[in-house]
């Protein structure tokens, strides 16, 4: 059996004498040099270690003060499910209202903008079709908890009034409700999630550790006809939110 490397075994000593109690949330820990000497290694391989466990949510950094045991936060619950988009109202904002947290969201949305090879191949487009891109930051009580790049195909909603996700009398409404009010039937969509480490970008949005562990989820919704309508990359931090599928039972 391969020997651990030594920050994860260093990362094991921090977190077991924070869960003994021995530091408490908002306690500042001995500098990297004491802890490295305590446990016979280098600096590099306590500031590793300390780098996992921040993006773990155990510790946090602050710049220019140091490294602190964190206070338990509650995760945000994520809901996916095609009931959510059924509803008038933003499915995000119904899902945080129903946790107790007020829901909201920026957004910048481009037209024209030519697909990318991935884009088109899950459009059914091809290479440099146009489509509107809309970039999104989800927040929950003003803090960032989703990340969301959605594509359109141009052609599908040019001279309408939802042609811009985010402006006129459907702004905000979702992707089903949006299309039904140009006469398409979403019916159903695909999701595929993975793990994966935060961009440096993404960390920074998300005020998380760069390389933290976040859900990647790549989304497709489909017309009745089996035509990709909308595609997005979704990403979600696994320390502040958890993800719960809710699948219909077809009754």
């Amino acid at each position: 059996m391969p020997e651990q490397p030594p920050y994860l075994r260093i990362a094991d000593v921090l977190r077991r004498r924070v869960a003994e109690h021995e530091w408490t949330p908002g306690d500042r820990l001995p500098s990297r040099a004491q802890i490295g000497q305590e446990c016979g290694v280098g600096e590099n391989v306590v500031r590793r270690a300390q780098e996992l466990l921040i993006s773990q949510g155990v510790l946090e950094g602050r710049a220019g003060s140091g490294t602190y045991v964190a206070e338990p936060r509650r995760r945000v619950r994520v809901v996916r499910s095609s009931a959510r988009e059924q509803r008038d109202d933003s499915p995000f904002r119904a899902d945080m209202q129903a946790v107790g947290r007020h829901g909201d969201w920026e957004s910048r949305t481009e037209a024209k903008i030519p697909a990318p090879a991935e884009i088109s191949a899950r459009l059914g487009l091809a290479e440099g079709d146009l489509c509107v891109r809309t970039v999104y930051e989800f927040l929950a009580d003003g803090m960032p908890v989703q990340l969301s790049t959605s594509w359109e195909p141009y052609d599908l909603t040019a001279g309408t009034l939802v042609v811009l996700p985010e402006g006129g009398p459907h702004a905000g409404a979702g992707v089903v409700n949006r299309m039904a009010a140009i006469g398409i039937t979403v019916s159903h969509a695909v999701e595929q999630p993975e793990p994966r480490q935060a961009t440096t970008d993404e960390a920074s949005l998300l005020g998380i550790q760069k390389a933290a562990l976040v859900t990647h989820i790549r989304r497709t919704y489909y017309s009745d006809q089996g035509r990709p309508v909308e595609t997005a990359d979704i990403v979600v931090p696994a320390a502040l939110c958890e993800i719960v599928y809710e699948i219909p039972t077809g009754r």
